[in-house]
């Protein structure tokens, strides 16, 4: 299993009045994650975009567990949860710069073609695409740690 690892010194514009993370920041974080681990496989979503295949957002969630503040550097650590050919499932590990778990997150996408969003097989279409998702995936009882 790959997983990247991207760090992210968190600016004044990333925090609400109490000086801690707006929550909807974790979401771009988590998107700056997912594409560091394309990135680091390889490829580029930009690439996807330009054959007219989008991956849209299906289901996204987000758990908060200890707050990060300003002034602190953010460690989004992102891998492949599931990946089936259609869909893929992409997980977060959101800590401060002493290791505290900030949030966990999983986000699940489907790609899709740009005119009408009818689904379509990555396995197909983006065969070297697939074959790195299927060995970079996370394997059935694996943890993160190896």
């Amino acid at each position: 299993m790959k997983i990247a690892e991207k760090t992210i010194e968190v600016r004044y514009a990333e925090t609400d009045q109490m000086g801690v993370v707006y929550h909807a920041n974790y979401l771009i974080w988590m998107e700056i994650g997912r594409t560091s681990l394309i990135e680091s496989m390889g490829f580029q979503y930009s690439e996807m975009e330009e054959e007219g295949i989008l991956a849209p957002v299906m289901d996204i969630q987000v758990s908060y567990k200890t707050p990060i503040r300003y002034g602190n550097k953010a460690i989004i650590k992102t891998w492949i949860e599931h990946y089936d050919g259609l869909r893929t499932h992409y997980a977060y590990e959101i800590t401060n710069e002493n290791g505290q778990m900030a949030a966990t997150g999983l986000s699940k996408h489907v790609c899709v073609k740009k005119e009408n969003f009818r689904p379509v097989s990555v396995r197909k279409l983006f065969p070297a695409w697939h074959e790195a998702c299927e060995k970079y995936k996370k394997k059935e009882h694996q943890s993160i740690n190896g």
